[in-house]
């Protein structure tokens, strides 16, 4: 069997590196009868929205299943498991706590616990509650608060459970494939919108991590966010230029706040409708001092110089890619880490998300997916020499422990360790998680 490695001598091969598997509440709990409607669920009934008109209604059926689930986990003999809260499982619609979501969050980091496994846990992954959509959602200064409450009662009901706490999952995702270009919940396709949704959705991310250093001090607290570095087609100037724009927009917009307390100059040239309605002091909650660092990576993106809008991304031509249509380019991963940890003085940084949708088949009751593996190494690799260059990454978590709902391309796409039958609801575990789990159980130090 084609196995995962990493050089000799490498941190990562040491049982104090920290390997998990991750999930996304929305993407596999269903029970969407025992919670209050999100902004998916609206999303998911609008025709023409989820490429194969699905919903998460049932998703993998976590929401039944989690026992067994967790002992999938714990078969890979993972450190830690990263997952999601839904918001609109644990608050009720006049703010007060729903005891029954309580309950189920409480069961399963009790039974993590007892495992062994450490809970990582992320407060908000997309779904936001309709109802607070139906007042402005993300463009509505006031959803920041209502989050900051949320975090509160979280963190005071479940005491102790929990090894870390990330505020957000991918800002970039919920402010610009959700406000700006429409392509994810809730819908919204406006230019102005992107950057006003960004920054609620920091200023939510501030205001709760000082709620977690007042009431879960003992966490380990941060956020994740999504890099896709962004690189020049042709080595000219103009491209360069374009390609710098892009990252100042899609990627240092979401970092430089929350390191530096300030977004990057770019902010300036926008049109003054487009630029976030900054409050006096919000720059300065934003910046809180985080313990970690989440970072999640697929691909890169190759943009040239566009005289209408700075940018312009470019599809290469005869590039290896994922079933998802991303290049595989694992060079740009070491570059990213390294050029954050050179440009920002960084928190403990751990890869919260990495991996690929691929073809997979289900074979007599084995998924041979060697490509997966293959994609694995490479970037597994990449990290070690990132960290050999001194970036002081701490962890990595597979994304996904299982294949799941995979947003606007419902169930088409497999970023699985695990295969789901979402007709049986079978769990099979892919050559690459058996590579995983051998990976794990390797360390020697």
């Amino acid at each position: 069997m084609m196995k995962l490695s990493l050089p000799e001598n490498s941190p990562m091969r040491s049982k104090d590196f920290i390997y998990g598997v991750a999930t996304a509440s929305f993407q596999i709990e269903g029970g969407a009868a025992d919670r209050l409607p999100c902004i998916w669920d609206t999303f998911c009934a609008t025709p023409g929205k989820i490429a194969d008109n699905s919903n998460g209604d049932v998703a993998c059926d976590h929401y039944n299943l989690w026992q067994e689930d967790i002992e999938l986990i714990s078969s890979l003999g993972v450190d830690a498991y990263r997952l999601s809260l839904s918001w609109p499982r644990i608050i009720k619609q006049d703010g007060s706590i729903n005891q029954t979501g309580i309950d189920y969050y409480v069961a399963i980091l009790d039974r993590l616990k007892s495992k062994g496994i450490a809970a990582y846990v992320t407060l908000y992954h997309w779904d936001l509650p309709q109802h607070l959509e139906d007042n402005g959602g993300w463009l509505n200064r006031e959803t920041a608060y209502k989050f900051q409450d949320y975090v509160k009662k979280t963190v005071l009901a479940f005491g102790d459970r929990v090894h870390s706490y990330a505020t957000l999952n991918e800002p970039f995702c919920s402010a610009y494939l959700g406000y700006e270009i429409g392509v994810h919940a809730p819908g919204h396709s406006n230019v102005n919108y992107g950057k006003k949704a960004a920054h609620h959705l920091l200023l939510a991310h501030g205001l709760a991590m000082r709620t977690l250093q007042e009431f879960s001090p003992k966490t380990q607290n941060g956020i994740v966010l999504n890099f896709t570095p962004a690189y020049p087609e042709t080595n000219t100037i103009k491209d360069k230029i374009a390609a710098e724009y892009a990252d100042d927009y899609f990627n240092q917009w979401y970092i430089k706040p929350v390191l530096d307390g300030a977004y990057p100059d770019i902010n300036q040239q926008l049109p003054k409708e487009q630029q976030p309605d900054i409050q006096p002091g919000d720059m300065d909650i934003i910046a809180q001092p985080l313990d970690f660092l989440g970072i999640n990576f697929y691909t890169r993106a190759v943009y040239r110089y566009d005289i209408h809008n700075k940018y312009e991304e470019v599809q290469l031509p005869d590039v290896a890619r994922t079933d998802i249509g991303w290049e595989i380019y694992p060079k740009a991963f070491s570059e990213l880490l390294i050029s954050l940890d050179t440009r920002y003085t960084l928190p403990d940084i751990f890869i919260t998300e990495n991996g690929a949708a691929m073809n997979d088949k289900c074979i007599n009751g084995e998924v041979n997916d060697i490509d997966r593996i293959d994609y694995y190494n490479q970037h597994l690799t990449a990290v070690a020499e990132a960290i050999s260059q001194g970036v002081n990454i701490k962890g990595y978590f597979a994304w996904s422990l299982m294949d799941n709902f995979e947003w606007a391309e419902g169930y088409n796409k497999r970023f699985g360790i695990v295969h789901v039958d979402y007709e049986t609801q079978c769990r099979t575990i892919k050559a690459s998680g058996l590579a995983y789990r051998n990976l794990i159980a390797s360390r020697t130090t």
